[in-house]
């Protein structure tokens, strides 16, 4: 990288927002990028962004990109942190993604050196492998805990007036900077109240999530459980429990013993 310009001038942005952090770490595993059922990024020298209110995202060796499937547009833009980004359209067969790659070839000085690196929207791509496992959302951060542990501490849930399901057979979900989670067996939960719902969302940590709508009488309570059919292999334990948000029923009780 000899060849790259000079870092340029420190931006005052640091100066008035000192708690504001732009991690830069090595990751050692793998990382590929597919686009329309083509892998066209493959590297093990991947680093992870790690930045202040903003979620981890993957820089990957622009020589480690295939570069017959991207082009350099005109489009740029400006972070007061890490300075002015450039722009690649990434085109596989018929499908075009505009602008969908993007790196700092002249980085801020108090910014990490990101001279070399390029980073890929998430969303605009087709799938993303962390060695030979599919991932999902964004890039898994290295300092975030997701831990399912098995608990017998009786768990009740009221909707409506009605109580909606009881155990004590459940898998508690402690997740770094988030509430704690409550997955019940399937038999817990009175099946007469619930609705398959069209609605999926993904999580990086424990994979694609599946939902019921709740049904009491006249009244719906839309996407009020969610479940992971097939999770990660780490939370394994949670596979085809259900759980609710707590946050929206009338109330969830958790025993002290």
């Amino acid at each position: 990288m000899d060849d790259l310009p000079a870092r340029a001038q420190s931006t005052r942005a640091y100066q008035d927002k000192p708690d504001y952090k732009v991690g830069f770490e090595p990751t050692a595993r793998r990382i590929r990028v597919a686009l329309n059922g083509v892998v066209i990024a493959d590297t093990t020298r991947a680093m992870l962004m790690l930045e202040t209110r903003h979620l981890p995202v993957y820089y990957l060796p622009l020589e480690d990109i295939r570069p017959d499937v991207i082009a350099r547009t005109e489009h740029h833009s400006h972070c007061p942190f890490k300075g002015n980004a450039v722009y690649w359209t990434v085109t596989v067969a018929d499908r075009v993604v505009d602008n969908a790659l993007w790196a700092y070839p002249d980085p801020y000085r108090e910014a990490p050196d990101l001279r070399g690196y390029a980073a890929f929207y998430w969303d605009k791509m087709g799938a993303w492998f962390e060695e030979d496992e599919e991932i999902f959302g964004h890039p898994r951060d290295p300092h975030h805990r997701v831990d399912p542990i098995v608990s017998r501490r009786q768990v009740e849930v009221v909707v409506a007036g009605e109580t909606v399901a009881s155990s004590d057979d459940n898998v508690f979900l402690f997740e770094t900077g988030i509430r704690t989670r409550y997955y019940l067996p399937r038999s817990a939960v009175r099946r007469d109240i619930l609705l398959p719902s069209d609605t999926k969302t993904r999580c990086p940590y424990k994979g694609l999530a599946s939902y019921y709508t709740v049904r009491l009488g006249d009244r719906s309570f839309r996407d009020l459980i969610w479940y992971y059919p097939e999770p990660t292999a780490a939370c394994a334990v949670i596979a085809d429990r259900l759980c609710f948000y707590d946050e929206k029923v009338e109330r969830l009780t958790v025993a002290p013993a």
